[in-house]
């Protein structure tokens, strides 16, 4: 059984938080996010503590309490210090740069790729390979940085492509030299 929509979530003092009927508005110094409720699943503000209680123990509405919970932690975290993914490119002559509302990926095509970065994301490149997704949105964050790294994924013989930081990507043996007989 699974306690995650039990956990009390700590609201800091520099965020304000408007629960609605279907939905939880929080709003702190990075900005605004709309986090909804499913039905059967009601919040409960005591003082700078948010509370989730569910209505039955139903299997569903047990686990949309384990995911309402998680998703207004998560709109919380957002608002106050936000979320970051970095990615890495390896490879010879791979490189990335951003221009005006544009990252350009030089990714071994012929061509450059590029990318739209879309509202509410900022993206930063450090020494041409270390990229930085940063948003309030914890989803979003997430989704383009998949994005990018979708755009030329790690290979498994030479290593080359986008991964994120930290990715352990194993490789694989080439062909094995034929011996002389």
């Amino acid at each position: 059984m699974s306690r995650i929509g039990y956990m009390p979530i700590k609201v800091p003092s520099d965020t304000s938080v408007q629960i609605g009927e279907t939905e939880v508005k929080v709003k702190g110094p990075k900005g605004e996010l709309v986090s909804p409720l499913m039905p059967g699943v009601t919040v409960e503000q005591e003082g700078d503590v948010l509370n989730l209680k569910r209505a039955s123990d139903e299997k569903q509405l047990r686990a949309y309490h384990g995911l309402c919970r998680s998703l207004l932690a998560n709109a919380v975290t957002g608002v106050t210090k936000g979320f970051k993914k970095e990615l890495e490119i390896q490879g010879i002559g791979y490189r990335a740069a951003v221009k005006g509302k544009d990252a350009e990926f030089q990714l071994g095509y012929s061509h450059p790729i590029v990318y739209r970065i879309p509202e509410g994301i900022s993206i930063s490149v450090e020494k041409n390979t270390m990229i930085a997704v940063e948003g309030i949105d914890k989803q979003q964050v997430g989704q383009v940085a998949a994005q990018i790294r979708a755009m030329r994924p790690p290979d498994a013989y030479k290593g080359k492509g986008v991964r994120y930081k930290g990715e352990v990507v194993r490789r694989k043996v080439g062909k094995a030299a034929v011996g002389v007989t």
